[in-house]
């Protein structure tokens, strides 16, 4: 076994990486930007090594730097996590090179599958089934147009080199293929640095459906079952669980036997996976073959009694797999969130900030019994690379933390999964919990009509029209604000602020604003305690309790409980598995403000000009692309606000901006 590893990446993965090697005894090292100087994974590992500024194409993508770093710490073995250069059969060569070891299958492995069509054409001489489309070298806009009028639309164009959703594009009409295109290739070339694109029927209603397979130098290869990840957005996995349901065992078995085959074709070594698209009714067709762990990974952990991170570092230290395939069994039923910081409401649009509070459900790490067998896993496990105080940047991918559950069949795991979903509170930018919650209390995910367009299709109940904040939620509020009120009296009773009357009450308006719209809460002091008065309610409230955010109300009798934190005039309020934001509108200290001037566009969060859609002057109608931002190695399209004309472009293509600036000058009709 190794010494000592270097792990090439950040985040989660290499906390993981970290904390696996730790208990096996070996030293790891952390590899980091000037942006992650006090990153999680940093402090995770025994050594860690500068390798330069925040863009990634600066440090974690510089293979030279990163083998440097390893051989000066005297690290024997590179660990790539997922992502960077973990599919990067140049890195791998190079780490041979050094005399290093990439913990990772052989570069020529890489080189086979890290070509999407290449892939398949492979997959083809071996006679996996695949679905129609052209694979091929030829990359002729106007060649490509053709053959998808052959192959007959929808189709899908897809980055050659791709994976993580990014460089993909479904296209329904012929006259929106060349757009379609250049907005492919332009984030293929960002993310992987190579624009060639595949060209795919696009299936009615398809499930994703991945296998998990694992080789040794010594000829074995197993598989260690399946994983639906049908539920996506924007081709980026959002919930994945294992095993698939309504999976007969012979057609696991069939599955499983093809992702060997592919595995076995290319002399694979190593944790890999062999995605499939697969119709409703049970045939499937072979996508792409990702030589690295996944994301989701944790789900097979959990229903094998594996630690798949053990199993690579034992696998490239040259021992042969710990288990066989009879030996290899499922055992209950797992499901993995993705918690993003992203807005779900705005196109999940990506959100940059400081995480200011996180509270998670309780959870247990990961463990395996004695034999790695026949122990239950922990119920709820949360895998994180940032913790509370850390910032959510522009330069990386904005993952908050996975947060995986088991349960003894699926029914318990996603009663589980929705519990631990409304625990789960983060302050300070937008996130995608209560999506998330939706979701797994969805009647089609619950009843696992799965399939990728589901987020789409349910679109009306997976984003409800905002309601009205109910008055329990405005009273805890209120009472945050109150006690913050009183916090800044003094004993001079004229400064006092607990509404005390000499002769009568004291009646006023508390104003908020949710995602509703405005709300007033009517409050009246009084001996017993507050009466208020909200969205045709009212009651007396009276504090129960209250420690570290946590409030205690009772409303007539009734008792609420929930958490309240506040940044400045902005209140979050955790009650009964909801998120609500409100924000209180002080009238004296907001007394003479402007409002905010019209006729501006301006930058949704920190990015790159990548595209100018329209030139100065230009009268165009509501609705139309303006210009197109690139952030987190995703494209982000501006439109026009209503019909009008663009006055002035303030930045060229290449320009970066800032969070909030304006982006162009505008006039509407």
């Amino acid at each position: 076994m190794f010494k000592k590893i270097l792990i090439a990446n950040r985040g989660e993965i290499a906390c993981r990486v970290a904390a696996t090697a730790r208990r096996l005894g070996i030293k790891t090292v952390a590899v980091y930007s000037e942006a992650d100087t006090d990153a999680k994974h940093v402090a995770a590992c025994d050594e860690a090594v500068l390798l330069g500024p925040a863009s990634a194409k600066e440090s974690y993508l510089r293979a030279d730097k990163i083998i440097e770093a390893a051989l000066a710490t005297g690290a024997q073995a590179i660990h790539p996590g997922y992502g960077f250069l973990s599919e990067n059969e140049d890195f791998a060569d190079g780490c041979a090179r050094a005399g290093l070891v990439f913990i990772g299958p052989p570069a020529s492995a890489i080189r086979a599958m890290g070509s999407k069509s290449a892939a398949k054409q492979l997959m083809e001489s071996a006679d996996v089934p695949l679905v129609p489309g052209y694979h091929g070298e030829n990359q002729d806009a106007g060649f490509l147009r053709q053959q998808a009028g052959q192959i007959g639309y929808p189709v899908l164009l897809k980055a050659s080199a791709g994976g993580g959703g990014k460089g993909m594009r479904i296209v329904e009409r012929d006259e929106d293929f060349d757009a379609a295109l250049k907005s492919c290739k332009r984030e293929a070339i960002n993310s992987f640095g190579d624009d060639r694109v595949l060209v795919e029927k696009y299936l009615i209603r398809p499930r994703h459906i991945e296998i998990q397979v694992f080789a040794d130098t010594h000829g074995n290869c197993v598989y260690l079952f399946e994983r639906d990840c049908s539920v996506q957005r924007r081709h980026q996995k959002v919930l994945e669980e294992a095993p698939a349901p309504d999976m007969s065992e012979q057609r696991r078995r069939s599955m499983g036997q093809a992702a060997v085959n592919a595995a076995k074709a290319v002399g694979y070594v190593g944790a890999g996976t062999v995605e499939f698209i697969a119709n409703q009714d049970g045939s499937f067709y072979f996508m792409e073959m990702n030589t690295r762990l996944q994301v989701e990974h944790p789900v097979t952990e959990m229903i094998t009694g594996t630690d798949l991170v053990e199993w690579q570092l034992r696998v490239a230290a040259g021992e042969s797999l710990p288990k066989r395939q009879d030996e290899l069994t499922i055992h209950g039923h797992a499901l993995e969130a993705r918690i993003y910081a992203e807005n779900p409401e705005k196109g999940f649009l990506p959100s940059i900030g400081t995480l200011l509070r996180v509270r998670t459900p309780a959870a247990v790490q990961f463990e395996l019994g004695a034999d790695g067998a026949g122990a239950d896993p922990a119920a709820v496990r949360i895998d994180s690379g940032v913790r509370e105080g850390d910032a959510i940047s522009p330069f990386y991918d904005p993952m908050i933390a996975k947060l995986i559950v088991w349960g003894r069949d699926r029914d318990e795991a996603l009663a589980r999964m929705a519990r631990a979903l409304a625990d789960y509170q983060v302050v300070g930018l937008a996130t995608n919990v209560a999506f998330l919650k939706r979701l797994v209390e969805s009647e089609p995910f619950a009843n696992a009509d799965l399939d990728t367009g589901l987020i789409e299709r349910h679109r009306d109940a997976l984003f409800p029209v905002p309601q009205p904040a109910g008055l329990h939620v405005l009273a805890l509020a209120a009472v945050k604000l109150l006690d913050g009120e009183h916090a800044c009296g003094t004993r001079d009773p004229w400064s006092d602020t607990d509404g005390w009357r000499m002769n009568g009450t004291f009646t006023r308006n508390l104003a908020f604003t949710g995602e509703a719209g405005p709300q007033v809460l009517g409050l009246r002091y009084s001996r017993q305690g507050w009466a208020m008065q909200a969205a045709g309610q009212d009651a007396l409230v009276s504090v129960a309790g209250q420690n570290d955010g946590q409030i205690t109300l009772k409303l007539d009798g009734s008792v609420v409980r929930g958490t309240v934190a506040r940044e400045g005039d902005t209140f979050h309020v955790f009650t009964n598995g909801q998120h609500v934001v409100l924000q209180y509108s002080d009238p004296l200290a907001h007394a003479g403000e402007a409002e905010a001037e019209s006729g501006r566009l301006t930058a949704p969060m920190p990015g790159k000009i990548v595209a100018l859609l329209v030139e100065k002057g230009a009268v165009v109608e509501k609705g139309s692309p303006l210009l197109i931002m690139e952030a987190m190695k995703m494209e982000h399209t501006i439109y026009a606000p209503a019909s009008g004309t663009v006055e002035e472009l303030l930045y060229t293509v290449g320009d970066q901006v800032t969070d909030g600036v304006q982006l162009l000058a505008f006039t509407t009709d």
